[in-house]
């Protein structure tokens, strides 16, 4: 995989009245995430949008000029409702029609009898899209342009995102150094903040937990130089001696 120069940043678009009604709970923004970390690139953003067409092609058209990489995910399926193929068509002024190859590997997996109309749907793709392979299911994602467009089902999406490794090309792998704390958030905060307005360019988040009857806090230094996110925590070890504080754990 190629490696850019500059910060290489995301969006992810999740499109789905599932989601926004509560009966389904998103899983595949974790996923993601990891995945992007990984091949150094940062999500910055998350939108949760309806499986409404007006909305889509506005959010698409929108965050797209502001991210290096957008990935939506749902609303690439065989119902009614599953328009966000025909909407990225709208929102790139492209004809929506069947994608010859597309089709064909739809065609293959599916039985004769079993290539109905809302399988064949799937087939269809805004025009010039390139297809994301589906080692799962069969049925294809798409790329348009800098938008990737991939399936809501957590399991497909997931085997999916292998196969666009070497498509993207991301910054330096963000690193993270995680330090969980023996005390409560309020003992720390001005300390923590006169840290991370000494490293403006390191990433520093505080987040209490609860386990085994016990409360703590998890600092969290997030940056891509080693060597700034070492002088962070040493910062940080110093301010939490003087407090005398303790350092349950470092990861």
């Amino acid at each position: 995989m190629k490696k850019a120069n500059k910060k290489v940043n995301a969006a992810i678009i999740i499109i789905g009245n599932e989601i926004l009604s509560g009966r389904t709970q998103d899983v595949n923004v974790a996923s993601i995430s990891k995945w992007l970390n990984e091949l150094g690139v940062k999500l910055e953003e998350v939108r949760v949008i309806p499986d409404i067409e007006d909305s889509i092609v506005r959010t698409i058209n929108e965050v797209r000029k502001k991210f290096n990489y957008v990935f939506t995910t749902g609303g690439i399926g065989p119902t009614h409702d599953d328009i966000t193929s025909k909407s990225m068509a709208k929102a790139f002024k492209v004809s929506y029609k069947y994608h010859k190859q597309a089709y064909k590997i739809l065609k293959k997996y599916y039985k004769p009898e079993n290539f109905n109309e809302g399988r064949k749907k799937m087939a269809k793709l805004p025009e010039k899209a390139l297809l994301i392979f589906n080692p799962s299911s069969a049925a294809p994602g798409f790329i348009l342009d800098n938008v990737y467009c991939l399936p809501g089902v957590p399991s497909i999406l997931k085997s999916m995102l292998g196969g666009l490794n070497d498509k993207i090309i991301g910054g330096k792998k963000i690193l993270s150094k995680t330090v969980n704390l023996d005390t409560v958030e309020s003992e720390i905060a001005n300390s923590l903040e006169k840290v991370q307005n000494k490293f403006k360019d390191v990433e520093i988040g505080s987040y209490p937990f609860f386990k085994k009857g016990k409360i703590g806090v998890s600092i969290v230094i997030r940056s891509i130089e080693k060597n700034l996110i070492y002088h962070c925590f040493k910062d940080i070890e110093n301010f939490l001696k003087e407090k005398r504080i303790k350092i349950i754990k470092t990861e």
